[in-house]
């Protein structure tokens, strides 16, 4: 018998081999007919599992992220079981769960089209219907190859050859259909009720452009129709919102063909990027930070030193300059600590806080480009903390604070991840485990709930990465902080300590934005262009009703101006109503309307663009609002 611990605590116990779904059964019908996978030790693991030994156990419906993957990974199953079906030629390659849904890349003589997409979400639902049990198998390496090659399935066969390790290889059979896969999967394709294919899309195999191109097709898939209609109208709802769309219409930025990957902000944008800015700037002189700038090009040998060359050549951009190789920085973090090694610290200047708004560039496949929210170069708000170890926690403590202050202002609510160790890390398990114990202490301290997430840290340290939602449920990963413990002994970074001796300081990387470019892609879909007060391009559109009330509008608009109030003022002859109409697609706040009325009162006529018309107002009283509102800003 074998002791199986359950989340409440409640200890039962189980003959050797008896599985999951058994257990799951033995415990409450109702939990067999919701769980769709298990997490053993804090491993998700397929439903089938059989147990061996003692083990600690959660089952996981589709509210669990491992619920979620262990039913898309069926639904992409049940996807590329259909694609075999109608195309029987097809070379199957891989077919994951992602975050959203599922995919999978076929090698088919035609790209896909919207009539094949039809057939295969017909075929599927047969499939559904015939609710077929899924079976899990394993077979030795070469009876596995064997398989594969006798189905003519080379992409499989890459990838056990691939695998050079794996004595056995684990399959996962539904009715005629077979694929190479570790799982987990759920019990039967029945289960999936309701689901829909959503894209057609390139993708080089195994993401190499210099390998084959693949046909991607995107899908997803609910226990309830519900949750799929729900789903869907947030699709469309975040296409609304898509910040490409609003970029153009709305004047902010552009890519042009002479530079795929690298955006021109436009004089709209710039007032968004420019205000964003200089709040960063207030609030990290508050918290006590410092302000550098480092250069953009910095020599080979630096980079060698930072491991960058070693670990993320692929990712960055190079020239010659006499006859001395130099990279264009990926990242700000060496330049600053050069800055700090310009002169010798003591403990006494610790911390050391210093942030950069540094330009980085990075190469990416042109296939990943996604508007502002993938791009070629970026702006980090970067921040260097420097300090002794003591000194590790209560830092920190105050970038987690500085942190929630921001994400706050602009109304998000965020979740919180702990990053551990990834496989190509540098630097010793002591250290690591060091690095991450104080991050959690931190994030325990203060209360912050957070979840693990296992070999995602950065190669020189562990990190915490801050997940924003923004107002359609969808989640960005903005904020992160990164304990490093490696490039200090790099740099040979030193501080002189009340002993007078030379000791090595402990060192943060972080931003909150991430990037200005990307904060300003996730800000115009959150608010879908309708930019807070505080924010918006322009502030107040100014409508004068005909030709003689021009002056009192430009009145006003030098009383705007003087106060530091983003103004415009619609000349054009055209109808009252066409004006408020343009100016509530352009998204501006607030609209004042300028008649006889509003000149023999030295007054306003108000018009608010979520609220509609408020009526009459003092010139000076509006300045007021305005500015209270800009003071404070509002969302």
């Amino acid at each position: 018998m074998v002791k199986v611990t359950l989340k409440d605590g409640s200890i039962r116990e189980y003959p050797v081999n008896t599985t999951l779904i058994e257990i799951a059964k033995d415990i409450s019908p109702g939990l067999a007919r919701v769980a769709l996978a298990g997490e053993v030790n804090g491993e998700v693991v397929d439903i089938r599992t059989p147990i061996k030994e003692d083990i600690k156990l959660n089952f996981l419906t589709f509210d669990d992220d491992g619920g979620k993957l262990a039913f898309w990974h069926t639904s992409t199953h049940i996807m590329a079981q259909a694609v075999t079906r109608l195309f029987p030629e097809v070379k199957l390659a891989i077919g994951p769960a992602i975050e959203n849904g599922f995919y999978y890349d076929f090698d088919v003589e035609r790209p896909f089209t919207p009539e094949d997409l039809e057939a295969i979400e017909k075929e599927m639902k047969k499939i559904i219907k015939e609710n077929y049990e899924i079976e899990n198998f394993t077979l030795p390496r070469e009876e596995a190859f064997e398989l594969v090659e006798k189905n003519g399935e080379i992409y499989k066969e890459e990838l056990i050859r691939d695998l050079p390790d794996e004595e056995s290889l684990s399959f996962y059979k539904q009715g005629e259909f077979t694929d190479l896969c570790a799982g987990p999967h759920i019990p039967t394709t029945g289960r999936v009720k309701a689901f829909k294919l959503l894209s057609i899309a390139g993708a080089y195999w195994r993401g190499n452009e210099k390998n084959k191109m693949l046909q991607r097709i995107y899908g997803i898939s609910y226990p309830k129709k519900s949750q799929l209609d729900e789903y869907l109208h947030r699709l469309e709802e975040a296409k609304k919102r898509d910040h490409r769309k609003l970029g153009r219409e709305l004047d902010l930025f552009s890519i042009q063909e002479e530079g795929p990957g690298f955006p021109f902000f436009h004089p709209n944008g710039m007032i968004i990027r420019n205000t964003l800015e200089d709040f960063w700037r207030k609030e990290h002189e508050k918290a006590g930070y410092l302000e550098i700038k480092t250069p953009i090009i910095l020599n080979k040998e630096l980079w060698q030193r930072s491991g960058h060359w070693d670990h993320y050549q692929e990712n960055m951009y190079f020239t010659e300059i006499d006859g001395d190789q130099y990279a264009v920085k990926p990242m700000n973090c060496p330049g600053g600590m050069l800055v700090y090694k310009t002169k010798m610290h003591s403990y006494r200047d610790l911390p050391l806080r210093m942030g950069e708004l540094g330009l980085v560039h990075r190469h990416e496949l042109s296939g990943a480009l996604h508007g502002l929210m993938r791009v070629r170069n970026f702006t980090q708000d970067d921040a260097h903390l420097y300090m002794t170890p003591d000194q590790i926690k209560e830092e920190i403590i105050g970038i987690i604070e500085l942190t929630d202050k921001i994400y706050n202002i602009f109304g998000f609510k965020y979740h919180v991840e702990l990053s551990t160790r990834p496989e190509n890390s540098m630097g010793s398990d002591e250290d690591w485990d060091k690095a991450i114990m104080a991050l959690r202490e931190a994030l325990e301290e203060k209360g912050v709930e957070y979840r693990i997430n296992e070999g995602d840290g950065a190669f020189y340290g562990p990190k915490i990465d801050f997940h924003l939602e923004d107002s359609i449920g969808r989640t960005w990963q903005c904020g992160t902080i990164q304990l490093d413990f490696q490039m200090p002994e790099k740099f040979d970074l030193t501080y002189v300590g009340a002993d007078g001796e030379k000791h090595r300081p402990a060192m943060v990387h972080r931003t909150i934005f991430g990037s200005i470019e990307r904060f300003i892609g996730i800000l115009t879909e959150h608010f879908a262009g309708a930019f807070p007060l505080w924010i918006s391009p322009v502030q107040v559109k100014i409508l004068p009703l005909a030709e003689k009330h021009h002056d009192y509008a430009k009145k006003i608009y030098d009383s705007f101006r003087e106060k530091v109030i983003r103004v415009d003022v619609d000349y054009r002859n055209e109808k009252i109503g066409y004006k408020i109409r343009e100016a509530q697609m352009q998204k501006i706040p607030y609209m004042i309307i300028i008649g006889d009325k509003e000149v023999e009162s030295n007054q306003l006529s108000l018009r608010s663009r979520s609220e509609g018309d408020l009526g009459t107002i003092a010139v000076d009283d509006f300045i007021d609002r305005a500015l209270k509102e800009i003071k404070e800003k509002k969302y």
